[in-house]
C-alpha cells in the first residue's frame, strides 16, 4: 500500500528470507509505504526458494512494491523479480551488470570497507546495501554499516540501503546518516511481531524524525 508519490525521505526496503511465510510479507506491505523487497535464498533448496519467491512477488507487485531476488539470477529470472542482488563479488557484479542491467535492477552487497564499497560502486550497480542478511539480531544498527552509509550518501550518486537492527525504532538511527533506504527484516518479521503494525510503526517514526531530501 504505496502512496502515489513516496514520501521524500529514507525509506523502507524489507529483507524477507524463505523462512517467513508470504502472508506475513501480504500484512507487512499493508502497513504503509515500502519502496522494495528483497529476498534471500539462503537455508533453502532452490525449489523451494523459487516456491516463496512466487508467491511474495505476485503479492508485492500487486502492490506497486519491486521485488529482488538475492543470488539467484535463474530464480531472478523464472518469477519475473524486478532486480537481482549480488553480494561482494566485484567480477559477478561486473558481469550482471553487464547482462541484465537493461531489463532489471542489479544491486550490490557485502561490502565492509570504503574501498570494497569504491570497487563495488566502479560497476555502476543501481544501489549498495550495507549490511548482511539475518544479522540484525541486535536492537541497534552495526555502527560500521551506520559509518559507511553516511559517507556514502555523502560522496556518491548510487543509492544506498543500510541494515537496520531488530528494534523498530532503529529506522531512526539510519535515517540519521542521510541514507535513501532502510532495511528491516527481523524488526518485522520477527517471532510474536505484527508485520502490518510494524511498518506502520517504522513510517511513522520515519515520518517524524527523518530528514528530508533536497527537492
Amino acid at each position: 500500500m504505496n502512496p502515489t508519490t513516496p514520501p521524500n525521505r529514507c525509506r523502507i526496503v524489507l529483507i524477507a528470507p524463505p523462512t517467513v511465510a508470504p502472508q506475513q510479507v501480504e500484512a507487512a506491505l499493508a502497513g504503509g509505504d515500502v519502496a522494495s523487497l528483497i529476498l534471500p535464498g539462503e537455508g533453502v533448496d532452490e525449489a523451494s526458494f523459487q516456491s516463496f519467491a512466487e508467491k511474495v512477488v505476485a503479492a508485492a507487485q500487486k502492490a506497486g512494491v519491486a521485488v529482488v531476488v538475492a543470488g539467484d539470477t535463474r530464480v531472478a529470472g523464472r518469477v519475473h523479480a524486478d532486480g537481482i542482488h549480488i553480494e561482494g563479488n566485484k567480477e559477478e557484479l561486473a558481469e550482471a551488470v553487464e547482462s541484465y542491467q537493461q531489463r532489471m535492477m542489479v544491486g550490490a552487497g557485502g561490502a565492509k570497507t570504503r574501498d570494497d564499497a569504491l570497487e563495488l560502486g566502479e560497476e555502476r550497480p543501481d544501489y549498495i546495501f550495507f549490511g548482511r542478511f539475518g544479522y540484525d539480531n541486535k536492537p541497534e544498527p552495526h555502527s560500521r554499516n551506520l559509518s559507511l552509509g553516511e559517507w556514502w550518501s555523502e560522496m556518491i550518486e548510487i543509492p544506498c540501503i543500510v541494515m537496520a537492527g531488530s528494534d523498530i525504532a532503529s529506522v531512526e538511527a539510519v535515517a540519521a546518516t542521510g541514507v535513501e533506504f532502510v532495511a528491516l527484516s527481523s524488526a518485522v518479521f520477527g517471532e510474536g511481531i505484527d508485520p502490518r503494525e510494524a511498518v506502520a510503526r517504522a513510517n511513522a517514526l520515519l515520518d517524524e524524525a527523518a530528514p528530508r531530501f533536497e527537492e
